[in-house]
């Protein structure tokens, strides 16, 4: 049975690239065997996307008292801030768009879509508007994805779904009822040092370090994320474990590709690293799709 069960009410509200929807099973396997009964827990995702462990965790322990989500992707965080505070505007925003966009023909939606893209781009729409754009595209754009060019444009082509679900009302009312016990920031993960402690969890989902010459189709921030950064995201692993927080990582795994690459197992070789299976789900080679391997690395010793 997947942990996204009938019990759990909101999912996440976007298609992410490397969403951890499948790989639920495998985080709830790392957390501490007696976490359910903690006291006085503060979860904090630094790197949250689109948030399905997120969603998940704070439904399936409702013990976790305070939360804390973080990205560097302003609208997106916008759009978080839209769905915890204003989502009936945005919902009533979202329909528009969907009953002016559904009945159009191909050609039309695409038009649509590219004005929607360039209203986006100008950075000039209001809270609401930007949150809505956000799903919009998210939902009619190709795969999915989110890039950006170097000006930090949204630069993903239109998509070909017959009947895209764009207003999905029911969960985004659930997703805006869990989030108001969610604090919500926008900047660099290392600002989220400061909820370290003893009672706190984080939950890392970084940019993945790219495994091959063309995996790495997406630029999620103008900024980019290199070594030097998963080398940062090490140092601030040793930080939070020292101020007794838990923590569990996913990241790519470049054993997948070069058995003799050792890049994670070096800079982590201090904590828990496991190697579990998940699918590849967007390549342009239908042969590269499939199980690949992925890490989760953890300082929980009694997972």
């Amino acid at each position: 049975m997947t942990l996204f069960e009938d019990t759990i009410q909101a999912r996440p509200f976007i298609k992410w690239v490397g969403g951890k929807t499948q790989l639920l099973d495998e985080v709830a396997k790392s957390l501490p065997r007696d976490f359910a009964t903690r006291q006085h827990l503060t979860y904090v995702e630094p790197f949250v996307g689109g948030g399905a462990v997120m969603f998940w965790i704070l439904q399936a322990y409702p013990n976790i008292e305070h939360a804390v989500i973080n990205d560097i992707n302003k609208e997106l965080i916008c759009t978080y801030q839209v769905i915890k505070e204003n989502v009936e505007a945005l919902i009533s925003e979202l329909t528009h768009i969907q009953q002016e966009y559904i009945p159009l023909n191909a050609e039309d939606r695409k038009s649509y879509f590219l004005s929607k893209r360039t209203r986006f781009n100008t950075k000039q729409a209001d809270p609401v508007e930007t949150a809505a754009l956000f799903i919009f595209l998210n939902r009619t754009c190709f795969n999915g994805l989110y890039r950006v060019n170097s000006k930090g444009e949204f630069n993903v082509p239109h998509g070909k779904y017959a009947n895209p679900r764009i207003c999905d009302a029911e969960n985004l009312r659930a997703c805006s009822k869990v989030l108001h016990k969610v604090e919500i920031l926008c900047g660099d993960f290392a600002e989220t040092g400061r909820y370290a402690g003893p009672n706190t969890l984080f939950y890392f989902d970084p940019p993945y370090k790219p495994i091959t010459d063309t995996s790495s189709f997406t630029s999620y921030a103008k900024e980019g994320f290199n070594d030097a950064e998963q080398i940062r995201l090490r140092d601030f692993c040793d930080q939070i474990s020292k101020d007794k927080a838990l923590f569990v990582a996913s990241n790519s795994d470049p054993k997948d590709v070069n058995p003799k690459e050792n890049f994670f197992d070096t800079i982590y070789n201090h904590f828990i690293i496991k190697r579990v299976s998940a699918a590849r789900m967007i390549n342009s080679d239908a042969s590269g799709r499939g199980a690949v391997s992925e890490l989760m690395i953890s300082n929980v010793v009694n997972a």
